[in-house]
């Protein structure tokens, strides 16, 4: 796919800056600014290594990704990989589950994507601004790659730009000690420790907590982080904005969750967070009790952070959705490729786009709007336990995929070889079975018994393709 002569390949119309803020836009999402608050009631300040250990097991598969589509940059990524080393039936499955997988978190982030909505007009359905986003998006991928990377761009930019934000007044309120009394450093141990619910415990009610109980919540804040290895295709000079975008992330990852955690919980006691909080946002209400007057009118801090922190993350749910929009089309695209999808699914519009994967995508994610309207309380909650299954799945066929890689290239250096293999990927392997047994144990229950289901049917989806052949 070097070229577009062939009315067949895609078109490599993402450049540097592009796939540099589209790795950046994959590891901030709602996880920072609102999942944060569950995850911190169950481990308190320990939180903040959990995400960093998650971060490193991120990067460890990002890098094993990163390894494969350097050294093939086609399209499909990691389904392609599967299918070519592994065999027929893990890159059928790997590629439809990270589909599914997508069209779940399509289908939850429009649904968040219309209550953020209703923040500011409550009148409107849920429904109806959901539609409204659904069509707006898609027409934005059907135009051409580069709209789409351009405006994952500026999704990205405001994530960005709120993060920072939040990074240099939570700095000023600890270090001018305009935060109050009880803003200082010293409320990562004081109030029972860095670990005041040790690493593992049951409370009363018999559930556990602990950080390994929050790991499970603090995993799926970084599910997206593959997206970088879709874009392969489509990257200006692949093999060094590839390597470049994803070494970055790592310390991307420690100044934007880990700094500004160590920040957050510096300004207040660890207890003051509910499950309904976000540290994040308690930092911008200290705002209210600012006091400002510009050309001799009064702001209404209260209202303006109000406003502030929904356009923040209603742009969070956009860039997510516009993600998700991209990367189902692509697979789809490379599934149609290897024969695992109808063929029509590979065809390119004038633009180089796979117009066909789209739409076939989007009529599945219009699924979301029709359960918007039957059920708008129960929607987003359904939906994000359905997510949590085939994120897993997507991780650990990903790191077993690049472990049959390099067996397959043993005789030869590769352009970006990943860092400690095959150690990394049995470190990946075991974390990821480790979380399974937490989910096992905590209210993910289902999501864990719904894997088997899931394999069960790709299996006999695979097993009907095949017999039509």
């Amino acid at each position: 796919m070097e070229n577009t002569d062939n009315k067949n390949d895609l078109k490599r119309g993402l450049q540097n800056r592009h796939i540099q803020l589209i790795a950046l836009g994959g590891a901030i999402g709602t996880g920072l600014f609102l999942g944060i608050g569950p995850a911190a009631v169950l481990a308190g300040p320990s939180v903040i290594l959990g995400y960093a250990i998650a971060g490193m097991i991120a990067f460890f598969i990002m890098r094993q990704l990163g390894e494969m589509v350097v050294q093939e940059p086609v399209s499909g990524s990691f389904s392609h990989f599967a299918y070519k080393y592994w065999g027929p039936f893990p890159g059928f499955a790997s590629g439809w589950n990270y589909w599914m997988l997508y069209i779940l978190v399509s289908m939850s982030e429009l649904t968040a994507i219309g209550i953020y909505v209703q923040f500011w007009w409550p009148e409107i359905p849920l429904w109806a601004s959901s539609a409204f986003f659904f069509v707006v998006i898609n027409m934005l991928n059907l135009a051409s790659v580069k709209v789409y990377g351009e405006a994952e761009f500026w999704f990205s930019i405001v994530k960005v730009v709120a993060i920072i934000a939040m990074i240099i007044f939570g700095g000023y309120l600890l270090l001018s000690g305009t935060g109050g009394e009880q803003a200082t450093i010293k409320n990562l141990w004081n109030d029972g420790g860095f670990f005041p619910k040790s690493w593992l415990s049951t409370n009363g009610n018999g559930s556990y907590e602990g950080l390994l109980a929050a790991m499970a919540l603090i995993m799926f804040s970084f599910g997206g982080l593959e997206l970088v290895g879709i874009t392969a295709a489509e990257a200006e000079n692949p093999e060094k904005n590839i390597p470049k975008a994803t070494n970055q992330v790592i310390y991307r990852i420690l100044i934007f969750y880990v700094g500004a955690l160590i920040i957050l919980f510096s300004l207040s006691p660890w207890k003051s967070i509910t499950d309904g909080s976000s540290p994040f946002v308690m930092v911008f209400e200290r705002l209210n009790g600012f006091q400002l007057d510009i050309f001799g009118q009064h702001i209404n801090f209260t209202k303006l952070i109000a406003n502030v922190l929904n356009v923040i993350v209603l742009t969070a749910a956009l860039s997510v959705y516009n993600s998700s929009v991209y990367s189902n089309s692509r697979m789809l695209y490379g599934l149609a490729q290897q024969g695992n999808a109808p063929k029509f699914l590979s065809k390119l519009n004038k633009n180089y786009v796979p117009v066909m994967a789209i739409l076939v995508s989007a009529v599945f994610a219009a699924i979301c709007i029709v359960i918007n309207k039957i059920i708008p309380e129960q929607a987003l909650s359904i939906l994000m336990s359905l997510v949590v299954s085939a994120l897993v799945i997507n991780w650990l066929m990903i790191s077993y995929t690049h472990i049959k890689f390099r067996k397959a290239h043993q005789s030869q250096k590769t352009k970006f070889p990943s860092f400690l293999y095959p150690i990394s990927n049995y470190i990946c392997l075991l974390f990821l079975a480790g979380i399974l047994v937490i989910m096992w144990l905590t209210d993910l229950k289902m999501s864990v018994e719904l894997i088997p289901l899931w394999m069960l049917f790709l299996y006999g989806s695979y097993y009907l393709v095949q017999r039509k052949k």
